[in-house]
């Protein structure tokens, strides 16, 4: 299974044809993706199952209806188990970046995770999942595949956020002020975290 944010409603890809009441299941030979992305920033559609048998075939789909840009980056803790945010966009993030020609996915996310943080000494601990989001630039939507690592600092320095990137701040969270920012982040960043920090749907939330 496979979840696609869209301004943090999630597009859900599996190889189930019923996976809740409340969700519209379309057979992904059916899905026209574009008027799909459409609907849903317009708030016609919230609760989203795209079906295929073929597992196989769901990330082939996402691939070939948008351009792809992959990035990498990191879930950093160190020493006191405090874990690493950005602040960008009003938003709390992870540190996270394009991977470039060349790099490996690793490579990139700890390249990343530095050049915006000003963290050092990163190592990587295992790698937690993928994530998918679609944004859009110059009025083209693309897929952005991101590749995440959980990673370790002893580094006890000064973070230096890279204002040139839009990044307000970089600051060391621990557990109870990570929940806070989970509040403020987006939904594919809580799929990172131990099942502790998760949070339901963001349609199911009482306002």
């Amino acid at each position: 299974m496979y979840k696609v944010f869209v301004n943090d409603v999630p597009i859900i890809l599996s190889t189930e044809k019923k996976i809740g009441k409340q969700y519209t299941t379309i057979p992904l030979k059916e899905v026209k993706f574009k008027s799909l992305i459409r609907q849903i920033n317009d708030g016609e559609l919230i609760y989203i199952n795209l079906y295929h048998k073929n597992a196989e075939k769901l990330e082939k789909f996402l691939r070939k209806k948008l351009p792809v840009v992959e990035a990498a980056g990191g879930l950093v803790y160190n020493s006191k188990k405090s874990i690493l945010f950005i602040r960008r966009n009003g938003k709390w993030d992870l540190p996270k970046g394009k991977i470039e020609k060349g790099e490996t996915r690793q490579e990139a996310a700890i390249r990343e995770t530095e050049e915006e943080t000003g963290v050092q000494n990163l190592e990587i601990r295992k790698f937690i999942a993928q994530t998918y989001h679609v944004f859009k630039r110059n009025d083209k939507f693309k897929l952005k595949i991101t590749y995440w690592y959980e990673m370790y600092t002893d580094y006890t320095g000064d973070l230096m956020p890279q204002q040139d990137e839009g990044i307000k701040k970089a600051k060391w969270k621990n557990f109870a002020k990570s929940q806070k920012a989970l509040t403020e982040s987006y939904e594919n960043i809580k799929l990172l975290f131990p099942k502790e920090y998760l949070t339901t749907h963001p349609n199911d939330r009482v306002s």
